[in-house]
């Protein structure tokens, strides 16, 4: 899935463990030990988490991209 893609509309609380808060950010990421380039997961998240789940990957050398999450329809 490429960067920016929002994941299932489904899918719109924070995946901040134990925050049920809307997610309103878009969270591209990749291990690049084991995926390949065009292998990206997803995680979305609330205002006040977006940048705890940030920098959560980016401590761990991950490439990353935030971008706003797209409404459904």
């Amino acid at each position: 899935m490429p960067f920016g893609l929002a994941p299932e509309p489904s899918a719109r609380e924070c995946s901040r463990a134990g925050c049920r808060s809307e997610a309103v950010w878009s969270i591209g990421w990749r291990n690049p030990r084991i995926h390949s380039a065009d292998r990206v997961k997803v995680w979305v998240a609330c205002d006040e988490h977006v940048e705890f789940l940030r920098e959560f990957l980016l401590a761990r050398d991950f490439p990353v991209e935030v971008s706003v999450l797209e409404t459904a329809g």
